[in-house]
This record gives C-alpha cells, structure tokens and sequence, in this order.
C-alpha cells in the first residue's frame, strides 16, 4: 500500500517532480552530455555514409553518391586477393594479441592484488599503467630504435656472436613485435577494472575458504577468479567482439609498416585508408568497412550468447 501510496504521488507530481530532480542533479547530467553530444556526431550520424558502400561516389559531387550500384564493391572485395590477405592479417594480430594480453592481464591483476606494502604497490601500478599514456607515434618510435640493425636487442646478438637481423623489415617478425609490445603497452591499464572488481569481494568468504582448510592459492582459485567471472566474462566478450576490428591496432600498424612486410601487417585498416585517402576510391573502401563491422557485430553478438549459456553472464 505504502509503494502504491508513494508511486501515485510521484505521478501526480509529474513534470515539477522531475524538474526538482534535474535542478538537484544537473552537474550529473550535464557530464553524461558531453560523451551523448559526442556520440551522436561522431558515430550516429557519420553512419549516414554508409549508404556510399551501395552507390557510386564521386569527390565533389553529392556525398550520398550519384548512382545506385547494388552489391558491386562487395562483390569486387570479395574477389580480392589483397583484401583476404588484409582480412587474415587482422584476424591473427587480434587472435595471438588476444591470447597472450588476456591471461597476462588477469594473472598481473591477481599478482597486483598480492601484493600487502601499500607503497611498493603504487609504485608498481603506476610503473605498469604509464606504457598507457605514451603517444603511440612516441611508442612507435621507441620499437623502431629497439629493433634496427644498430639498436640494442642487434648489439647484444652481436655480442653473443649472431649476425644483425632486420626485424622491421622481415614480416615473419612483424606479428611478435605487434604482439609484445601491445602487451607492454596494455599490461599494467588492462588491470584496473580487476582491481576494482577484486576490491568489492567479501572478505569474509576467504575466511570461509581459510576456516574449511583452502590455503592462499586455493583462496584465489575458489574465491577470487569465480567472485570476479562477470568482469572477466565481459571483457572476454569485448575482445571477441572486436577479433575482426582494428581498434586501436591501425595506428601502430600504420606507424610500423612498410610495402616489405605487407604480406603480414597490412590489415583491414590500413587496406581501406589505401583504397579511400589514397586511391580515391570511396565507395569500395565503405563497403570493407561495413563488412568489417558487420562482422564484428555478429562476433559480438555470438560471443555473448555463447557466455549467457556457459555462464549466466552477458553484456546484455
């Protein structure tokens, strides 16, 4: 009776109710703003571009194309050998750079959460999430004097008796120097939102665990990693989602490569931005770039109903 009492009169409230609410909290909303502002103009309403992947666009004329032309540079992609090299490329970065980020991530969180010295903590964790702030042309730069002929990791081959390798050069090295330094870079920020999650834990279910006999690596095993399977189930969920996508990998693939090692580093990315800034072909560049994302979707959408049935947990 009370709810039904306290609900008709927030109705009855109405508008005024809600205007009270929103003088209360304006500097809420007004932050939630700013990210809804840039969304829509930065990704709802560039989706109108899409409709170029269907018709034929030319610079200078109308920005929705001048003719209709179906299926054309989907059919035309799909029959070309360069894309399902870039598409394969993309596909093993993200698969090898996934396989080794993720465990790495979640056993440094745990390592992290070891550690009982306050101060040595910090300094460990900040250590780890400063690779995070550094521009990636600076990143770049950094792997491109530690890899050349005349750099370190070459001098100490030197000194151990082995002949120089070009490794920016040679594509057979190109996935293991994407690979390590992404981890690098990734490591130490990958963990904060374990951390987070392993902070909310009750502490009196490892006094359970210590008072039935489970010892400290136990506590972790039984405790900790099923305590913290959601956060763990959506990242996971994330990732997969974007196996297809180049995310965040098109500047540092862009930055590093070079004609020599296309045969493993261009990726779809980098493929569009040749065909559309490069080539002027804009039309055919979008609809990679839908396929791309139309791919991702459905990874996404997979992957998450694939861990609601494993699971219990899901983004949505």
């Amino acid at each position: 009776m009370l709810l039904k009492k306290q609900g008709g009169e927030l109705a009855a409230a109405g508008n005024p109710g809600f205007s009270r609410h929103l003088k209360k909290y304006w500097q809420y909303y007004l932050l939630m703003l700013i990210p809804v502002i840039y969304y829509i103009i930065f990704r709802y309403i560039p989706m109108a571009g899409n409709i170029i992947a269907f018709r034929r666009f030319r610079a200078g004329h109308s920005i929705f194309g001048d003719e209709w032309s179906g299926f054309k540079y989907f059919k035309q992609f799909i029959g070309d050998k360069t894309f399902w090299r870039a598409f394969k490329n993309t596909l093993s970065l993200n698969v090898f750079y996934l396989l080794f980020r993720f465990p790495l991530t979640l056993i440094f969180a745990l390592l992290l959460n070891e550690i009982r010295n306050l101060h040595w903590k910090k300094f460990v964790q900040t250590v780890s999430y400063l690779p995070h702030f550094i521009s990636m042309v600076i990143v770049t730069g950094m792997i491109r004097e530690l890899v050349s002929t005349s750099g370190p990791i070459n001098t100490l081959i030197q000194n151990l008796g082995g002949a120089p390798i070009s490794f920016i050069a040679l594509p057979e090295w190109f996935t293991t120097i994407f690979v390590g330094s992404g981890v690098w870079q990734s490591l130490g920020w990958g963990t904060i939102l374990y951390l987070a999650a392993i902070s909310g834990i009750n502490p009196s279910l490892y006094e359970a665990a210590k008072v039935d006999g489970a010892n400290h690596f136990q506590c972790i095993i039984h405790v900790t990693i099923p305590s913290i399977l959601p956060t763990i189930t959506t990242l996971l969920i994330l990732d997969i989602g974007g196996l297809v996508g180049s995310g965040g990998a098109f500047e540092k693939v862009f930055l590093l490569y070079n004609p020599m090692v296309y045969e493993k580093a261009d990726i779809i990315s980098t493929f569009v931005f040749r065909l559309g800034l490069g080539s002027g072909n804009y039309s055919y560049a979008t609809a990679v770039g839908l396929f791309e994302a139309l791919l991702n979707l459905i990874l996404l959408t997979g992957a998450n109903k694939i861990s609601k049935k494993l699971t219990g947990s899901g983004l949505w």
